[in-house]
């Protein structure tokens, strides 16, 4: 256990991250999860029936794509459910990241459905298909509705929360995609070929995929404990150090426990003759009001007197040269 004597100046603990926050967050994201589920299933089984039926690799494609949404909610739904809960025994963190764990696995979801519809709508150039032209045009039209309804609903919550925004990068996919899926059963019922079909499904393929960048990306840099997107380190450990009484930083290491909640950990040396608890304090505002960190962890080093320790460098021949 770290030592939280503040008299001494030794080390400081700042914990106000805004848990009431943080969890007004997270209901509001449940509730409007749920919402999305709902319209996503019903939704799902209009496409999944009427690709059938109609034979449009387009629709199918889309119900695919639909059918991953479904999952990516249930998914994240749990993941908030897990993160909620408190923290106890080795999890020091409860299981924030959960939301972060569903993020990534909803990314790689998106790949895997991208690389299933691409290979299927390649397989179909040589030989496409009839298709219903009529069916699949008011499936899109009713695809798109859904799904731009669920989307907007969606994107009114807290758009910082990864875990949201995996579902809602799921849900516009989604809507684009049907928008393809009304094109291509326009071109049928204007007497166009088949062809746009499958040409259709795999322009949904490329999307899905691109759709699945970021929910890859950003769980992995949170993994890697890597710096918050947006906070520059190297001014971070420059303003602390014009805090009066400071004389430098080191070991300093900003990361994200999950979204919303950035933490901060560092060593700080100051005069020796200062108020290190004051210090601390003033560096604590800091970080919370410029940089928007409140979970700090800041280690106070009084300097050193220059004169207790002196080393020496030098070549080993060079002892007694002079005599």
């Amino acid at each position: 256990m770290h030592d939280h004597d503040h008299a001494g100046g030794g080390h400081g603990h700042g914990h106000g991250f805004g848990a009431h926050a943080l969890e007004a967050r997270r209901e509001d994201s449940r509730r409007r999860l749920v919402v999305a589920l709902a319209i996503n299933v019903v939704l799902l089984v209009a496409e999944a029936v009427g690709g059938i039926i109609t034979g449009s690799l387009a629709v199918l494609a889309d119900a695919g794509h639909l059918l991953s949404d479904v999952g990516s909610i249930v998914l994240a739904l749990i993941a908030a459910r897990l993160a909620a809960r408190p923290a106890s025994g080795r999890r020091t963190f409860g299981y924030q990241r959960s939301e972060v764990l569903a993020a990534l696995v909803n990314g790689l979801t998106l790949v895997a459905v991208s690389v299933v519809i691409g290979v299927e709508a390649i397989g179909r150039f040589s030989n496409p298909p009839p298709i219903a032209g009529g069916g699949v045009l008011a499936l899109g039209v009713l695809g798109l509705l859904g799904n731009a309804a669920a989307t907007l609903y969606l994107a009114r919550g807290e758009r910082e929360d990864i875990n949201l925004e995996g579902v809602i990068r799921h849900s516009f996919a989604d809507a684009l995609g049907s928008l393809g899926v009304i094109v291509a059963g326009a071109v049928v019922l204007a007497g166009g070929s088949d062809i746009v079909d499958p040409i259709v499904g795999l322009l949904i393929a490329v999307l899905v995929l691109i759709s699945s960048w970021r929910l890859i990306k950003e769980p992995f840099d949170v993994l890697m404990e890597s710096a918050p997107a947006g906070i520059d380190v190297e001014g971070m450990g420059a303003a602390l150090c014009d805090v009066s009484g400071v004389r430098s930083v080191h070991d300093l290491h900003v990361w994200t426990v999950t979204a919303g909640f950035p933490a901060l950990a560092a060593h700080v040396v100051v005069a020796r003759g200062v108020d290190r608890d004051l210090v601390r304090q003033q560096l604590e505002m800091q970080l919370g009001e410029t940089f928007g960190i409140e979970h700090t962890t800041l280690q106070m080093e009084e300097e050193a007197d220059g004169g207790l320790l002196s080393v020496e460098n030098a070549p080993a021949g060079g002892r007694g040269a002079g005599g």
